[in-house]
This record gives structure tokens, sequence and C-alpha cells, in this order.
């Protein structure tokens, strides 16, 4: 295997372990509900310490952008993260678990922002699209790790061993891979986060995938309670499971289906999508129907990440990671904030209609969409 392939085989593995290890914890998420005897609004107050944890690490991952070349930042990150999954696992009072959410939270930050980073240095050396498909095996990742937390569950395996077995498993095989990955992207120039007036083109990077981002994290992390509460199903990791699955396999056609018709159409297309997906699933709160919902709204959104991060690389402004550092604020903000507030929604109005909250956010993708293609024709 040369050397190109060898690296993009060792970023796929970093992008899947992301996937797989979010995926187990957003999939847990009932259980800590139901562990901690939550209502509505105080899960929602736990899961606000994401987007508090992961805001702390804009400055940080700024300057380990500058400072570093990316694929050490992306191991450390890495293992601390594993070791945090760990900590939630065996939490058995309110501190712990805080703590253990906020260094999870943090962590994926920083991995994040690395794997996206060599994913944009290894495009620059293919001439055909690949950034949808690492984005296809995160999702991939979260398929897997749903599919595995609902053998969890439906085995009776505690939470806490459930942790304990991913965390081992993703720190052996993250710390195996190291070696592999592109060992010096680290760019001279752009690396300053510069304040002041918003530059334009990151700006609206940052509104799309911010909106598409609070439809997401919504559904990572209330999926399975509105499948539990709502619909009445006992295997609540089954609506998450077929959101991830319908997710991954169309991040896997993003490419070529942005190659054919352009991304314009494509983020209008997945914006419309998710609203009909989303309408079926609070219009109709049954088995069959959430199913079909839950799958429309995993085609919607497939296609949102991987088309900024890609623009994203082409900022003018700013060096690729520190561009996706910028733009990831909004998305992580929106997928850590979407959940605190369909859990302060819920407990208001109730969860299923707490949801009405996605439609709105996906149907925002249309107007922005368009005023960011029309200011990049433009320039």
């Amino acid at each position: 295997m040369d050397k190109v392939s060898s690296q993009r085989v060792s970023l796929s593995i970093y992008f899947f372990l992301l996937g797989f290890g979010f995926s187990n914890w957003a999939s847990r998420i009932p259980s800590i509900k139901e562990n901690f005897n939550f209502d509505e609004a105080e899960l929602g107050n736990l899961l606000l310490v994401m987007p508090i944890s992961s805001m702390i690490g804009l400055p940080i991952s700024g300057w380990l952008v500058s400072k570093f070349n990316s694929r050490t930042p992306l191991l450390v990150s890495f293992v601390v993260l594993c070791l945090s999954l760990i900590l939630i696992g065996y939490a058995d009072d309110l501190v712990s678990l805080i703590i253990g959410v906020a260094l999870f939270a943090f962590c994926t930050r920083i991995a994040n922002i690395a794997v996206n980073t060599q994913s944009l240095t290894l495009q620059k050396q293919r001439e055909k699209k690949i950034i949808g498909s690492f984005h296809g095996l995160w999702s991939l990742g979260g398929l897997g790790g749903a599919l595995f937390s609902t053998i969890m569950v439906g085995f009776g395996i505690s939470m806490r061993d459930h942790f304990l077995y991913i965390g081992i498993l993703s720190l052996v095989v993250s710390v195996a891979s190291f070696s592999y990955l592109i060992p010096k992207d680290k760019s001279e120039i752009g690396n300053k986060l510069i304040l002041g007036k918003p530059d334009k083109y990151i700006l609206y990077l940052g509104l799309m995938v911010f909106f598409g981002a609070l439809c997401e994290g919504g559904m990572f992390d209330w999926s399975g309670v509105y499948f539990k509460e709502v619909v009445g199903q006992e295997v609540f990791t089954l609506g998450y499971l077929i959101f991830m699955a319908f997710m991954a396999l169309s991040r896997f056609y993003s490419d070529k289906l942005v190659d054919r018709i352009g991304m314009r159409k494509t983020y209008i297309l997945g914006a419309s999508i998710v609203g009909i997906g989303m309408s079926i699933v609070i219009i109709f709160p049954f088995f069959w129907p959430v199913l079909i919902g839950f799958s429309l709204v995993g085609i919607g959104v497939a296609s949102v990440f991987p088309m900024t991060f890609a623009l994203a690389g082409s900022s003018k402004k700013y060096s690729p990671g520190m561009a996706i550092s910028i733009i990831s604020t909004y998305g992580i903000v929106g997928m850590l904030i979407g959940p605190p507030l369909v859990g302060y929604i819920a407990h208001v109005i109730g969860l299923r209609y707490a949801f009405i909250l996605f439609i709105l956010s996906g149907l925002m993708l249309i107007p922005l969409s368009y005023s960011f293609f029309r200011l990049n024709k433009e320039e």
C-alpha cells in the first residue's frame, strides 16, 4: 500500500472511531436520564455542559492549529476522549458525570478539527472528491455504535461496562493507527483568528453548518428518547439506528450528488427532505411513520457537513485548519445547544411538538445557501 493510501486508511479509522464513540454516548442518553432520574429540563441542563465545554476549546483549538501538525492534537485529544467516556460510565454522582461530559465534549471538538484538517490536506493530493466519504465513515461509525449500543441494551449490559469496552477498544486502535497519519500539515499562513468584522464567506458557512448541526445534534440526543417516550418502544435505540443508517448511506453518495446537481441545489434538496421527514414524525407519532421520518431526516442532513467543510478549505482569509476551527464553532454550538433547547421546549409543550424546532432549522438552509452562493458568484 502506497503512502497516500495508508494515510487515507488511517484517517478513515479515526473518522469511524469518532462516530462510533459519539454514537454510543448519544444512544445511552436515555439510560443516563433514567439512572439519575432527570426530567426533560434537568437532562437539558446536563446537555448544556457540552456546548460550554466546546466553546472553551475554541481558543485552544486555534492555538493548536497554529503551533502543531494536526496529528499530535488528534491523538492526545482522542486518548482523553476515550478516558472521559469511561468516566461517564463509572459516574455515580452528578459532579463526576458533569466532569466526564465536559471532557468528552472538549476533546471531541479538538479531535474533529484535527481530523478534518487532515482530510483537507489529503484531498489536495487527489483529484477525486473524498471529503464526503470520510464523513460517510463517521456516520458508518455512528451506525456501528448504534448497533453495538442496541445489543448492549438488549442484553441488559450496564452502561458502565458498555462504555468501558468502547473506551479501551477505541484507545488501542487509535494509538495503533497514529503513525500512518499525515506527519507535516501545519500551514504557515492564515493561522491567526482575526477579530473584528466577520468574514462573510466564513459567516455564511458557519450559519449553514449551525442549523444543520442543530438538527443533527438534536437527533443524536433526542431520537432515542422520542422513540421510547412518544412512540412507546422499549428498544429505544432503534429510531437512532435508522437515522444513522440512512445518513451514513447518503454520505457515501454525497460526492456524486454534488458533482451531478451542484452544492447549492444539494443544500436546498437536503433542507426540503428534512422538513418532510420531521413533519411525518410529528404528525404521525407511530412506529413505522417515525422510522420513515427519521430515515428521511438522515438523508436530508447527510451532505451538510461534508459540503461545508469542503468549502471551508477554499477560504482566502484562513488556512484550512483555522477555517474549520471557526466554522466548527458554529457547528458544535448548533449541535450541542439544540439538545438542551429541545429539552426546555419539551418541558413546556411536550417532546412531540418540540421537534418542530428541527423543521425550522432544516428549512433555514434554503435562504442561507442562496445568499452564500450569490455572494460567492459576485466575488
